[in-house]
């Protein structure tokens, strides 16, 4: 069967990538076409990749905004491509103000249309229930309270597990130990606290300065900046420069399983580094236009996956103007170790590794994906 996948960012492209690894298990003569990354190109062929991510990626209103003509032109070059594919599933994976248009586009089609990753409407943006409801034929969802939520709307989702557990495992036995890291990455004795500043330019120059200036409040320990690699060193070097903070690159799970502590921007890296078991702090500061307009349609009391997961302040979340440098130099050394809060989050780490599931999710959502395509297709 064909299957065309669309992904937006960094984050969909891994899932994306598992996904489809999952799907060739169960129809082993699968053929793909998509948008997303290097991770989708390695298991579906880079010839068939029409997009990659890092030319649509656009965050916050103020850039999206500002890239209204180019997004509304690549929506109409992906209609054009799906149309020319003929697909016989068409799979959206998160990147909801996309991907919604492409599910209109599918059903006005015909095209089976599936979506894995569901959306956050319980956060904001709860209008797009009825999108959802109206144009996606099977709802894929990534968190156990999703179910119901969707539920109670109409929509009755299928909830197999998060892919993260299948990433970090994946990443797991290959970890190494801290002397291999420090020695692999040029790191000195001191222990080390991660600091993952986002995965785009705009967010990594609002908060990266800021993680910098708190490593000098903690000179006994090692501060590392997680690189993404779509952006270039060049991106975080001015930042860092003059600083004892160090850079690697492609390496942030390995660099949270060696760390003390983390400092994280909101987003997946928060859930990323408690699955890890890394206590953290969140730590995010975006443009005033972007926050004020998202606080107005914000409806969750957190903005952290953790604590959403959870249901309760598992990790402190330092927005905007609580981003201070004394609020910021507290948390740190209250979850260090020794520090007040850094058994109890712990502690509550193992709650949501209970919560969230085992391994194997997109193996298990493909195969899913394969069996009701098969019989939505008769």
């Amino acid at each position: 069967m064909k299957y065309y996948l669309i992904a937006g960012e960094a984050s969909g492209d891994l899932h994306g990538s598992n996904l489809m690894k999952g799907i060739l298990k169960a129809d082993p003569g699968a053929r793909f076409r998509f948008w997303g990354g290097d991770k989708m190109a390695a298991v579906g062929g880079a010839e068939n990749l029409a997009m990659h991510y890092e030319k649509a990626s656009f965050m916050g209103f103020t850039e999206v905004l500002k890239n209204l003509r180019t997004i509304f032109g690549q929506i109409e070059q992906c209609k054009r491509d799906v149309a020319a594919y003929a697909p016989d599933v068409l799979v959206l994976i998160d990147y909801a103000g996309f991907n919604l248009r492409l599910a209109r586009f599918g059903r006005e089609r015909g095209i089976p249309t599936y979506y894995y990753i569901a959306p956050k409407v319980w956060a904001w943006k709860e209008s797009r229930v009825k999108k959802i409801r109206r144009w996606v034929d099977r709802l894929f969802v990534i968190f156990p309270f999703e179910v119901e939520y969707f539920r109670r709307r109409g929509i009755e989702a299928i909830y197999e597990g998060n892919p993260l557990m299948d990433a970090i495992d994946a990443r797991r036995a290959a970890l190494g130990s801290k002397e291999e890291f420090r020695a692999v990455h040029g790191l000195d004795g001191r222990p080390v606290v991660a600091c993952l500043a986002g995965s785009r330019r705009s967010e990594i120059g609002y908060n990266l300065p800021f993680m910098v200036e708190l490593s000098g409040r903690f000179p006994q320990y090692q501060f590392v900046v997680a690189g993404v690699p779509w952006l270039d060193r060049s991106v975080y070097e001015p930042l860092i420069a003059g600083s004892p903070v160090r850079y690697v690159c492609d390496a942030t799970y390995e660099l949270l399983a060696h760390s003390e502590a983390a400092v994280v921007t909101s987003g997946t890296a928060t859930l990323e580094t408690a699955l890890l078991g890394t206590p953290e702090m969140v730590c995010y500061r975006r443009d005033w236009p972007s926050m004020l307009i998202g606080k107005m349609f914000l409806k969750t009391k957190y903005v952290s996956l953790v604590n959403l997961v959870l249901g309760r302040e598992c990790v402190r979340e330092l927005l905007q103007h609580h981003m201070t440098m004394a609020n910021a130099t507290a948390e740190l050394q209250a979850v260090l170790p020794g520090g007040a809060k850094h058994e109890r989050i712990k502690t509550d780490y193992a709650e949501l590794r209970s919560l969230i599931g085992r391994s194997g999710v997109s193996d298990r959502v493909g195969s899913r994906m394969v069996e009701l395509l098969k019989s939505d297709m008769k």
